[in-house]
This record gives structure tokens, sequence and C-alpha cells, in this order.
């Protein structure tokens, strides 16, 4: 059964981020005071938080999964991370644990225990930070994309394969992103095959589509043209969709148009969902 293979240290997944950073990002978003930009920089930090404490055990770190960053915008796609991450597009999550850029110090608001509010500080790792200038070539980040996976899927046969989790707000300014996809989608392990989760991030208000089966209910083509990039979730995962309150079916996509606050939280937890770590 595809998607099932155990993830352990001799046989990691990897999580791979595409984010639009074009100059539109720089708009607000309509359910938060941050713009777009912003908003996706602090969520997938906090994923990032969230993966190195679902593989730190006893004695650290391990090495479940290995995660990358690849931005585009301003006529350009390469890798976003920094400093001794930026070497390669995948870093092993040990790498990424070791190498923020800094660690701030946020302010949270939390039940006190007898029915009141208060704010607390915690200490926020960063790694990716928040940019928005000029077009969006899309098509050379989910060629850089395909480049990388079809080495890690070459060296890593028996692993549950890779999901790309792509990030975008605009419409592709150098070409059509479709076929590019398709074939970054036939890109495998003996799992299955490269899993692409494509998220919509809205400026304004209006109603979600989440995890559609058709793109009958998508108002416009550029929406029917993420649905079709995006591929059929697996088991697993529409059961995740299902857990957040989604009556979504079996013949669901990963697809959100028009993505508010919550449903970029809820797309960043569902599309790091994989088997189970060993």
């Amino acid at each position: 059964m595809a998607y099932s293979a155990p993830i352990q240290r001799s046989a990691p997944t990897a999580f791979l981020f595409l984010v639009d950073q074009s100059g539109s990002m720089s708009d607000p978003m309509a359910s938060s005071e941050k713009t777009k930009a912003q908003f996706v920089a602090d969520v997938l930090n906090r994923t990032f938080m969230n993966l190195v404490t679902r593989c730190t055990k006893a004695g650290g770190v391990r090495d479940y999964f290995e995660i990358g960053v690849i931005g585009y915008g301003n006529g350009a796609a390469g890798n976003s991370l920094h400093g001794a991450l930026s070497s390669q597009v995948l870093n092993p999550i040990s790498a990424i644990e070791a190498n923020p850029l800094r660690v701030e110090d946020r302010k949270r608001k939390v039940d006190d225990g007898a029915g009141g509010i208060v704010e607390q500080t915690v200490k926020f790792p960063v790694w990716f930070e928040p940019q928005a200038n000029g077009g969006t070539p899309m098509c050379e980040a989910i060629r850089n994309a395909g480049v990388v996976l079809a080495a890690w899927c070459d060296s890593h046969p028996d692993s549950y394969p890779p999901t790309v989790l792509h990030v975008t707000d605009g419409e592709s300014t150098d070409g059509d992103p479709e076929a590019m996809a398709e074939t970054l989608r036939q890109f495998s392990t003996d799992d299955g095959n490269v899993l692409l989760l494509n998220l919509h991030v809205s400026a304004q208000a209006g109603t979600p589509v989440s995890f559609p089966a058709s793109e009958n209910a998508l108002p416009d083509q550029y929406g029917k043209l993420l649905f079709r990039m995006s591929s059929p979730l697996p088991e697993h995962l529409v059961k995740a969709v299902q857990e957040k309150g989604n009556p979504t079916s079996s013949e669901a996509r990963g697809y959100v148009f028009n993505a508010e606050a919550s449903e970029i939280v809820d797309f960043f937890d569902i599309g790091t969902r994989a088997s189970q770590l060993r």
C-alpha cells in the first residue's frame, strides 16, 4: 500500500516548501494585521519548531526528516535558508534545529488558570525571513524542486515520498506551470509519488475552499489550474483533514483556495503529517 513506509533514521522523508516571495505578498492578510509574507513566514517557522519537537527523543534530535525552502520572486528562485543551511536545499532536521538565524522573544496570550488571560514571553526560533519583491517565477521554482527531489528519490528508494508544500498568491509570470507540476509529481520512491500540495493565500475576505474533490466550486481559472497541479490526498491525509472538521471526500486533492489565517495554519499542519516515526 502506497504512502505507508515507516519513517526512520535509515529511511527519512523530506518536506520541501515552495514560497511565493513576489511583490504582492506585501499585501495585508484579510484576517491579520500582518502582511501575507510575514504571516506565512511565522507559520513556516512554527512548523519547523513543531517538526523539530516531533523528532526530539531521548538523546537528542533524530533525523527522521530532511527540510528545505525554495523561495521565488524578483526574477529568481533558490534556497531561502541561510548560514550553515545555505549550501544545500534539503537539510537534516538536526541541522535545522542547530542553525536558526536567531531566537526572538515573542509574546503570547495564555490562560492563567483562573478564568483570565495573561501574556507570556516565549522563545521563537527564526529560520525563514519574509520577503516580497518583483514577479512570480513559479516555473523556475517548480523546476528547481524537481532537480532536488529527483536526486533525493533516487538516493532514498525505501522512504516515504517527499511532500512539496507550495504557497502562492499570484499567477506565474514565467510561463504555464502545469506541465512542470505534472513532472514533479511523477518522481517517486518505492512507496509512492511526490506529493504536491498547493495553498492560495488570500488578501481579501471570502469563503475558503479547502481540499476539494473537483474544480467545480472554484471561481477562477487560476484556482482551477492550481487544483489540477495538486496531488490526490493519500488516505491518511484525508483522515487528517477530516479530523480538522472538514468533511473531505476520499477523492480530495491537496489544494486550498482563498486561504486566510486559520486555513494556512491547518494546511502546514496537515501537509507535514506522514507515516509513523520509528
